[in-house]
């Protein structure tokens, strides 16, 4: 019974585990080609983020599910070695332990996914605008360099 109410208690834990989510928008910036209005720009820009989250449509629901699965999987090994160790209680303890790593583990291997989608999402939305004649500011020499 008390297994039972722990596994409950984490719950939670294992479900925050699973935090990738589908862009918002780009990271990246572009701007509107020589003499294009304005107007055409912004229709521009709308359909290249329709077009770039197509692109990584799906992908922040299947990193989450991995994540998850790998938290329920930390969970049930630590419930099997606590119980090996210590009978009825060290499986609770085991099960409370095995979800806070896996919660934990699942949660850094989502945010690591994240930054990958992200990427894909706005190489998808640079090569859309860049199609459309538009174009990529000039990069900034960093702070203090000089020729």
């Amino acid at each position: 019974m008390k297994f039972k109410a722990l596994s409950i208690a984490f719950l939670p834990v294992l479900l925050l585990a699973g935090c990738a989510e589908t862009p918002m928008g780009p990271t990246a910036q572009v701007l509107p080609g020589p003499g294009k209005d304005y107007g055409q720009f912004l229709q521009e820009q709308n359909f290249c983020r329709s077009q770039a989250a197509a692109a990584v449509q799906g992908q922040a629901e299947r990193q989450n599910h991995k994540a998850i699965y790998g938290g329920l999987a930390a969970t049930a090994l630590g419930a099997g070695l606590g119980a090996a160790a210590g009978g009825g209680a060290g499986a609770g303890i085991g099960a409370a332990a095995g979800a806070m790593g896996g919660g934990l583990g699942g949660s850094l291997y989502s945010n690591s996914q994240q930054g990958g989608i992200q990427t894909q999402y706005n190489n998808a939305y640079v090569a859309c605008m860049i199609a459309y004649k538009n174009v990529l500011p000039a990069p900034q020499p960093a702070y203090g360099y000089s020729r």
